[in-house]
């Protein structure tokens, strides 16, 4: 599994040393926001395994917080609040804004360590070994794909980078983020991506009339099926 990104929103910087140091022990790594604007600007800006959202910040409630990343984020990253209002009222609202988790303070760090593992799992959830794509179909576990029942001899990180798109199609993915879920936030020094996506077209395109991945300039890469250009 590679390493989680967690965007931590706190200003306390007490509590915010303490959970950096016990998650960063895990090998994950942290960004820090000391306040509302700044986690918003990173967490619409970066790409987050999780963000870590204290409630009460110095100049927005982090309940708007949480609702201004759901609005903007490009991808639905889990949000765990971590706060000191206990009252069920408050757990409520946390989740009727959009908290998939909340914790309150004071907290066990191991506690906070399993939800952030447990959220990151979920969007492994209800993915179905087979996809299908026009004429093309891909077997997960098997790292098995065909193309109009031909098999495809793809590297492993090729059939990632594949399975990556699929999973996100007709959407396209951007170069940024094939980056992150390839490699984390420690990516080859050289432009490697280029490479493997010349590599996946020798085997998806090249032998067949139509192509199947797109380059969406300044954006990044897309699947799509013949009639859909």
């Amino acid at each position: 599994m590679i390493p989680l990104k967690i965007l931590l929103i706190e200003d306390n910087p007490t509590i915010a040393r303490q959970v950096g140091e016990f998650l960063q022990a895990h090998g994950w790594q942290l960004d820090f926001a000391h306040n509302g604007r700044l986690g918003i600007g990173l967490a619409l800006e970066q790409i987050y395994d999780l963000v870590i959202l204290d409630l009460n910040l110095p100049d927005i409630d982090g309940l708007d917080v949480c609702r201004q990343i759901r609005e903007g984020a490009q991808v639905n990253i889990p949000v765990l609040m971590l706060t000191a209002r206990d009252a069920f009222a408050d757990k409520a609202q946390g989740f009727n804004t959009g908290a998939d988790d909340y914790l309150t303070k004071p907290f066990d760090p191991r506690e906070l360590a399993l939800r952030c593992r447990a959220l990151a799992r979920r969007n492994q959830l209800h993915r179905s070994n087979r996809i299908c794509i026009g004429e093309l179909t891909i077997r997960h576990r098997e790292q098995f794909a065909h193309r109009a029942g031909r098999p495809l001899k793809l590297t492993a990180t090729g059939f990632r980078i594949l399975i990556i798109l699929a999973r996100a199609y007709p959407e396209a993915v951007s170069r940024s983020a094939i980056t992150h879920q390839l490699w984390g936030d420690n990516p080859p020094e050289t432009d490697a991506l280029k490479s493997h996506i010349y590599s996946l077209r020798q085997s998806l395109d090249k032998p067949f009339a139509t192509p199947m991945l797109k380059t969406i300039t300044n954006v990044g890469y897309q699947l799509e099926t013949a009639g859909e250009n």
